[in-house]
């Protein structure tokens, strides 16, 4: 297994921050140390709303790691895509402060599990987008998807982008959430799994069930698949 995996996701809202708490859940209940971390967060103060439901999702309380900044280098409160958050705070995103927090991290924990913001062309500052990040860090990806409409594009066009940057994708985590027509479902994944293949990956895709955060335990989700 590789010690640290981003996850990116077709676009904002796709469950990139479940299946992050999720893959760190289960590698933590298979014994090993894991962090996360959120390379920029928008609309919150203090504490990264994503970070925090990692934590809620892997049963653990905020760490010191949180606190100091690691897990997320980047706090912005507007509400927008990253650049521009930055920008109207009068700071500018620094890909080295990232990357210095994630080698932080994976010095002290046996894995890093990485949520990326929005989807692969999202503007990080005005010279860099999430994918020209993931280009430099060379790091394994897991790309979220879902049914919703639309995602099939969306989709498609993720992992073309990956196969032009020569990425290594382990695999497409299907969120059933919000439910969709079981037809429309499994003719998605089916698509899915065979474009993979003709870009070159594993035709390999779980499903993350829809999870009731009202007190209801949590779906087991085995990620082994990814890590064959």
């Amino acid at each position: 297994m590789m010690p640290t995996v981003f996850i990116t996701g077709i676009d904002t809202d796709a469950g990139k921050s479940v299946a992050t708490g999720l893959l760190a859940r289960w590698l933590c209940t298979a014994g090993y140390s894991v962090i996360t971390q959120k390379i920029a967060q928008t609309g919150c103060e203090k504490y990264s709303e994503d970070i925090l439901l990692h934590r809620k999702l892997m049963g653990i309380a905020p760490t010191d790691e949180d606190r100091e900044a690691l897990s997320c280098p980047y706090l912005f409160s507007i509400p927008a895509s990253p650049h521009l958050a930055a920008a109207r705070e009068q700071q500018r995103i620094d890909p080295e402060v990232i990357s210095r927090a994630a080698e932080t991290l994976e010095k002290r924990y046996e894995y890093l599990i990485i949520e990326g913001v929005g989807g692969l062309y999202v503007p990080l500052n005005e010279s860099l987008t999430v994918l020209d990040y993931l280009t430099r860090k060379r790091y394994p990806v897991i790309l979220v998807s879902s049914a919703k409409l639309g995602s099939i594009n969306h989709t498609l066009l993720s992992l073309e982008a990956l196969s032009r940057r020569k990425l290594k994708v382990l695999g497409i985590l299907y969120n059933e959430f919000p439910p969709e027509d079981p037809l429309i479902a499994e003719d998605s994944q089916q698509i899915f799994k065979r474009f993979l293949k003709e870009f070159g990956y594993q035709d390999r895709l779980i499903s993350i069930p829809r999870i009731d955060f009202d007190g209801a335990a949590l779906p087991h989700v085995d990620f082994s698949n990814f890590f064959i």
